[in-house]
């Protein structure tokens, strides 16, 4: 990390003016909000709103996640608690049934979440379960007009289609943090690997969700070369965890983060990426604590409830910072659902009945 007296400070209303003109935020600028002065944050946030609210308004978008296999791992990711080597005491179970997947949905709608995330842990998922998932996902589609979200591992095409086909919107695969320290996290899989399957999910048709970790002992240049990266790859959604360091895991000793350097982290992925949805992802509860409501003047989206094996906080405290805040919940897809009932009803033309979806269009 850089120290305060190395740190610099912009006219952060100035960078925003270029932002949304169309301009790019240059690596040393990226570097400066950073390192910038802690009481540069207000200003900094300020005016990375400015960029949110033209992008997105007031709105927020809810995310709710189900983990549908979880540990039996084989590969050695140092942040996680399901990997082959962590000794987290989590639950360790293989992938849910339709019934118990279906009861993720029905509890994701009435959580006021427009995405429901399919999140499996392991290499990369068999044809099988793939199958598996995209039989759910269909009935999902009818009978919740969900945003559909999936994170399974490594995918090969003919997965990928097999998705996509069964109305998967979007597949969740991080690059969590730089090529240079990606080593320090994982030997298992490759960067590259990761890369790959990211470009069979744009291949296929499907949108891409991409985020990182930072707090894992990277240097400022390996979160600017992420969020750089992915602006290049232009994802439509990028999930920003903190490093929840779980005991039993390899990582569980470091604690870098502080709710300041937090906050600094999502404004640089809102200039460096600021049409992208930007979701404060794992780990805000206890890294964000007191701040959470000030990061979503900078993101526009949230995980609600659990994460995939810690708890995160009531739901309702999530209800009430949005309304305190003065935003609204993003609560129904309806054209995109009216458009799945069609396809599947074999519909050419006219307007399909209501959809059922949590959203007051129909």
């Amino acid at each position: 990390m850089m120290t305060s007296a190395e740190s610099t400070s912009l006219d952060w209303n100035s960078l925003a003016d270029r932002v949304l003109a169309g301009g790019e935020v240059t690596r040393a600028e990226a570097l400066s909000i950073l390192t910038a002065p802690d009481d540069d944050v207000p200003a900094m946030i300020a005016a990375a709103f400015r960029i949110r609210l033209k992008h997105f308004g007031h709105k927020v978008h809810f995310y709710y996640l189900k983990n549908a296999k979880s540990g039996l791992c084989p590969e050695d990711c140092g942040y996680c608690s399901q990997n082959i080597d962590s000794e987290a005491d989590i639950s360790r179970y293989p992938m849910l049934n339709e019934r118990k997947l279906m009861e993720g949905a029905a509890a994701a709608a009435s959580l006021q979440a427009r995405t429901y995330c399919i999140v499996a842990s392991g290499r990369g998922p068999s044809d099988r379960e793939v199958a598996h998932v995209a039989n759910v996902v269909k009935k999902i589609k009818d009978e919740h007009g969900l945003h559909i979200c999936c994170c399974l591992g490594l995918l090969t095409p003919e997965q990928a289609m097999t998705l996509k086909e069964a109305g998967v919107d979007r597949i969740n695969h991080n690059l969590n943090t730089s090529r240079r320290f990606y080593e320090q996290i994982c030997s298992t899989h490759s960067f590259d690997d990761r890369l790959a399957t990211l470009r069979t999910v744009r291949e296929s048709g499907m949108e891409l969700c991409c985020g990182l970790i930072a707090g894992m002992g990277e240097e400022h240049a390996d979160l600017i070369d992420i969020a750089l990266e992915m602006r290049g790859m232009k994802v439509e959604s990028i999930p920003v965890n903190f490093l929840n360091s779980i005991e039993g895991t390899q990582l569980e000793r470091v604690r870098e983060l502080n709710p300041r350097y937090c906050l600094k982290v999502l404004c640089l992925l809102r200039f460096t990426n600021p049409t992208v949805e930007l979701r404060i992802a794992g780990g805000r509860e206890i890294n964000l604590r007191s701040l959470q409501a000030m990061g979503l003047y900078v993101a526009n989206s949230l995980f609600v409830s659990d994460y995939l094996t810690t708890k995160g906080q009531p739901p309702e405290l999530d209800f009430q910072m949005v309304e305190d805040l003065g935003f609204e919940i993003i609560t129904g897809d309806h054209e995109s659902h009216k458009l799945w009932k069609e396809r599947r009803e074999g519909e050419t033309s006219g307007v399909a009945e209501s959809c059922g979806a949590s959203c007051s269009t129909c």
